[in-house]
């Protein structure tokens, strides 16, 4: 199963090495070392328009996770900065909702990751991104962010995508900020979380740790995590095996009331959406598929969800698989998800090997 079945992958990594060509999601299992570790934290106690995470030490990659619940205040407009730099050293593309790419280039404000409109009025964003860091180099950042729009399953979230980079090659980053350019400031509670990874890693106190793995041993029409602990912050994957047609569709907690609602772009096309859904359906329904998600899993706060899939389509190297960019929420403000199900409601059936693995942390 590769990358699912064996989440550590390689044991040991020569120098160098690229996680995310050679093993993709490293995670390490107790008692062994390396994997993702929280490097930093700052949780706003106030509202404030910097969220700046410092001190870092020097990791060959970040991850970052940034939320911001909602402040009915106001508006933000987020940028990153890197090393508190605010020259105009910094460049990115980025679209929202799918629409044309937008640019800007030498800005002192720093990286957005939707064009124009990180401004939202209102409601919860979340972001995850990575950086590539390398102190002889441009810093590289990709991104993914989302706003919950009106809350409630009857609004469509809205999705933006973006590159970034930072013009410096004189030092590795040392901290990453989260700035509101605008009038008003992140709410109270509003946080970003900064990991890192490094091949010279010998650590063993890993940020994301592994809650739920299950694997079907026989074809069937759902692929269940069963129950797990509750964290804030979940990272989950999915691989569906499928000799023919199936219609993947997920819930969160047996919950199949209209309260799921997403937005999602095929093969690059416009985004289409979909509001008020007793699931959410995020393939092409073409083929075996893999799934990648990471979900703000606040109890009193609607679940938000960033993914992307990987839908097979035919088998060989003839066809080009489907590729889907999507994020979902689940309109629940009273309970964290501590299940995730993926039904099948296509003549198909999921294959044995099919899995489903969660990860978390608070």
């Amino acid at each position: 199963m590769g990358l699912l079945n064996n989440p550590i992958g390689i044991k040991s990594l020569e120098p160098n090495q690229n996680p995310f060509i050679m093993n993709p999601y490293r995670f390490a299992a107790a008692g062994e070392v390396g994997g993702w570790v929280e490097l930093g934290r700052t949780t706003l106690g106030a509202k404030g328009n910097n969220i700046d995470v410092s001190s870092l030490p020097d990791k060959r990659y970040y991850m970052f996770l940034t939320y911001a619940p909602t402040d009915t205040t106001g508006y933000v407009l987020d940028r990153y900065r890197l090393n508190a730099d605010t020259g105009s050293n910094y460049s990115h593309r980025a679209s929202l909702n799918g629409a044309g790419d937008g640019t800007g280039i030498s800005q002192s404000e720093g990286i957005a990751l939707s064009d124009g409109a990180s401004v939202y009025q209102s409601g919860e964003i979340f972001t995850m991104g990575h950086i590539a860091n390398l102190s002889g180099k441009e810093k590289l950042l990709i991104g993914h962010t989302m706003h919950n729009d009106t809350a409630g399953a009857g609004t469509a979230p809205d999705r933006g995508e973006g590159v970034g980079k930072h013009a410096q090659t004189s030092n590795p980053v040392t901290s990453v900020n989260c700035v509101n350019t605008n009038q008003s400031g992140f709410a109270s509670g509003s946080e970003m979380i900064v990991l890192g990874w490094d091949p010279a890693d010998t650590h063993t106190t890993n940020f994301w740790e592994e809650l739920a793995s299950v694997e079907l041993g026989s074809s069937g029409d759902q692929l269940s995590s069963g129950s797990f602990s509750a964290k804030k912050y979940l990272w989950c994957q999915v691989y569906t095996k499928n000799s023919s047609t199936t219609n993947a569709k997920f819930t969160f907690n047996n919950d199949t009331g209209n309260n799921y609602s997403y937005r999602y772009s095929l093969n690059g096309g416009a985004d289409g959406t979909s509001t008020s859904q007793p699931k959410f359906q995020v393939n092409a329904a073409n083929g075996s598929a893999f799934y990648n998600m990471f979900i703000i899993n606040n109890s009193a706060n609607e679940k938000l969800v960033i993914g992307n899939t990987n839908d097979q389509k035919t088998a060989g190297a003839a066809t080009a698989s489907d590729r889907l960019e999507w994020v979902a929420k689940w309109a629940n403000t009273s309970a964290q998800i501590t299940e995730i199900d993926v039904d099948n409601t296509s003549a198909g059936s999921f294959d044995t090997g099919s899995i489903i693995k969660v990860w978390g942390s608070d």
